[in-house]
């Protein structure tokens, strides 16, 4: 069961399709969430996503991608961040129905999505990166931050250019946009 859901996951095809449809889907998901919304948890839900979008945030404003091995920022706790920080914050929009249902099938979907996909990116960064990569594989965690190494000063980088250049002004638009428009919703039905 699990090699199929694998497969799944890395079915270039079904990658394809996904990628291609991930803006209507998203679309819907917001509509369905917007739909089964409730007030009273509107701002749990909002604190949980915001948290996330931090750390979106601070992994965009420390990443250079296929270029150089990127050991700053939230990169010296945990190899994967971004990753982290968008299961956080799509799960504060889920929050909001509250439906717990709906954080566990969400949580089991991500965690396929995101256990494949770094499969695949952590073969195309070893072929690219070598043994630095390896390294740094071997002292940071892949999904699990490592907290004893907040004092690191390392962590504390975070560069508004680079942040730009990997486009996380427009991931922080996306979010609030949709957040505002999720408000006026519940304000107005």
């Amino acid at each position: 069961m699990l090699n199929a859901i694998n497969t799944l996951f890395n079915n270039p095809t079904a990658r394809w399709i996904f990628l291609k449809l991930r803006v209507v889907l998203a679309l819907v998901l917001v509509a369905l969430i917007a739909y089964h919304a409730r007030t009273d948890l509107f701002c749990i839900g909002l604190t949980v996503s915001l948290f996330g979008q931090a750390i979106q945030l601070w992994s965009f404003a420390s990443l250079v991608k296929n270029e150089q091995l990127t050991a700053r920022g939230p990169y010296v706790m945990v190899r994967n961040p971004m990753y982290l920080g968008r299961y956080f914050l799509v799960l504060g929009f889920l929050m909001v129905t509250g439906s717990v249902w709906a954080g566990i099938v969400y949580t089991l979907l991500y965690w396929f999505y995101m256990y494949n996909r770094v499969r695949r990116e952590e073969t195309r960064l070893d072929r690219l990166l070598g043994e630095p990569y390896r390294l740094y594989c071997a002292k940071v965690n892949r999904f699990l931050p490592d907290f004893t190494r907040v004092g690191d000063a390392a962590v504390r980088f975070f560069d508004l250019n680079v942040m730009q250049n990997n486009n996380g002004h427009w991931n922080l638009l996306a979010t609030l946009i949709a957040w505002a428009v999720l408000y006026l919703y519940l304000l107005l039905r």
